[in-house]
């Protein structure tokens, strides 16, 4: 039996979208996870559609079928391999590389690449901060308030930052993080400039503590999230890295 490439192809790319979304969390990495039952039967409709065409393949043979005293049958089977060349079974590398293994989620080099995008539209006063130092807050909440809160609801306040780290050419670095609306297509960065601590290695993940350090009038291009670190920590990359809206 010679096996077609498109059936091979199929079932690989199923078997990967099973992996990452059924048996792991890794389709975190690439989407949000209200898509994963998505994922799921998309994965199994690929295995479905890969098996019934090998299926298919075999019965064709089993019938033992003589090519050679049917000419027009003989000339389309040409032509199907024409358009079907051994060359095609290059198609599933790189299905069974996403298989085997599976690209990491977007780092410093995506973060570099994109300036920080905030919620808030335009500056305004923000509802005040829970009580209790120091806060959890994500970076998109703390660039949000750092770069439009008229009422600078941080001054004061000891804040705790998880992320990854980025290097600037400058020799400045930051706690980053990407947000994404549905999928890693659409990710935007999240940076939040840290002072006080040296940098980690970049795309290393740490928790930062710290306090806000304002540059400038809010709303304004001078007004940017910068963070004074009194301690930095590395920590484990979270199962889901990425920032939801």
């Amino acid at each position: 039996m010679r096996l077609r490439p498109q059936g091979v192809l199929l079932i690989l790319c199923g078997s990967a979208l099973l992996r990452i979304a059924l048996f792991s969390e890794l389709y975190l990495r690439y989407v949000k996870e209200g898509l994963r039952p998505y994922l799921v039967v998309s994965g199994g409709v690929l295995i479905a559609l890969g098996l019934l065409g090998l299926l298919a393949r075999t019965h064709d043979e089993d019938e033992g079928y003589d090519e050679a005293a049917d000419p027009d049958r003989q000339d389309a089977h040409a032509h199907a391999h024409a358009r079907n060349p051994r060359i095609a079974w290059l198609l599933t590398a790189p299905a069974l590389a996403l298989l085997l293994f599976p690209p990491p989620a977007l780092g410093s080099y995506s973060a570099e690449r994109e300036e920080a995008r905030v919620a808030a539209q335009g500056a305004g006063t923000f509802p005040e901060l829970p009580a209790g130092d120091p806060l959890d807050l994500t970076l998109g909440a703390f660039a949000s308030r750092a770069e439009w809160d008229t009422g600078a609801s941080l001054k004061g306040r000891t804040v705790r930052l998880t992320g990854f780290v980025t290097r600037d050419d400058d020799g400045a670095w930051s706690v980053a993080r990407l947000r994404v609306t549905c999928c890693a297509a659409d990710a935007q960065a999240l940076k939040v400039e840290i002072r006080g601590e040296d940098a980690p290695a970049a795309d290393t993940w740490v928790t930062v503590t710290g306090t806000w350090h304002p540059t400038g009038k809010p709303g304004t291009d001078a007004a940017r999230p910068v963070l004074d670190a009194v301690s930095v920590k590395r920590t484990k990359a979270p199962s889901d890295p990425y920032e939801k809206r």
